[in-house]
C-alpha cells in the first residue's frame, strides 16, 4: 500500500485528523516466548524531529476513559486499520513514557512476519496513532503536547531516509526496558522481509 492510500484508509476508519509519531528504541524490540513483545511507544519530555515534546501525563485522560468503556488500544501493523496482528495486554505510563507488552497473534500471517523482522532487526520500533486535545506552543517554537488521545500501536518499518517517513510522522529515541512500533510503504516492507529473510537463513 503506498503512503497515500494508508493516510486515505486511516482517514475513512479513524477521521483524517489522525496523527502518528515515530518511537526508535535504542535497543531493539525483542520477542520472547515465541510472539511476546514490549518497549516504548512514546517518551516524556524528549523534543523530536517535528519539535513536539509529549508532556508526562499526556496520555493518562485516555487510558482511563479507555478502561472505562471496555476498549483497548489496538495493535496494527504499519498503522493499516485493515490488519490488526497481536493484542496490548499492557499500556500504561511511567515517568518515561508509555510503555506498551503485547502478544503478536500466531495465527496471523502478518504476526508471524513481524516476529521474524523483529527478530532480523528489520523493525526498530513502534509508532502511534494519536489525536491531540490540548497543547501549547513554549517560548522555544515548541509544541508541548498535554492530552492525547490514544488509538493505537503500530510495528513499523523505520526508513533509512527521514525523508521516507510517512507525512507528518515523528521521531523519538528510547531504550526498549521499562521501570521494574515514518512508517514505510509497501516498497520498504518488501526491502525488510528480504533483509528478515537473509538474515534467518544466515
Amino acid at each position: 500500500m503506498s503512503n497515500r492510500g494508508e493516510k486515505q484508509a486511516m482517514a475513512m476508519d479513524y477521521g483524517p485528523d489522525l496523527e502518528l509519531k515515530f518511537c526508535a528504541p535504542e535497543a531493539k524490540l525483542k520477542v520472547s516466548d515465541g510472539l511476546e513483545i514490549a518497549g516504548y511507544a512514546s517518551l516524556f519530555g524528549a523534543a523530536d524531529q517535528g519539535n513536539d515534546v509529549v508532556m508526562a501525563g499526556a496520555y493518562a485522560r485516555s487510558l482511563k476513559a479507555m478502561t472505562a468503556s471496555g476498549k483497548s488500544v489496538k495493535m496494527l501493523w504499519q498503522h493499516d486499520p485493515r490488519e490488526p496482528i497481536g493484542i496490548w495486554d499492557e499500556v500504561r505510563e511511567d515517568r518515561r513514557g508509555l510503555y506498551v507488552k503485547g502478544r503478536l497473534l500466531p495465527d496471523v500471517t502478518r504476526a508471524r512476519e513481524a516476529a521474524a523482522l523483529i527478530e532480523a532487526g528489520a523493525i526498530d520500533g513502534l509508532s502511534i496513532g494519536y489525536r491531540t486535545k490540548r497543547a501549547e506552543k513554549n517560548a522555544q517554537g515548541q509544541r508541548l503536547l498535554h492530552d492525547l488521545e490514544l488509538w493505537e500501536v503500530s510495528l513499523v518499518t523505520f526508513p533509512m531516509l527521514p525523508t521516507a517517513r510517512l507525512s507528518g510522522a515523528k521521531g523519538d529515541a528510547a531504550d526498549v526496558a521499562p521501570e521494574r512500533p515514518n512508517d514505510g510503504g509497501w516498497h520498504e516492507l518488501a526491502e525488510a522481509l528480504r533483509a528478515a529473510s537473509r538474515a534467518l537463513a544466515g
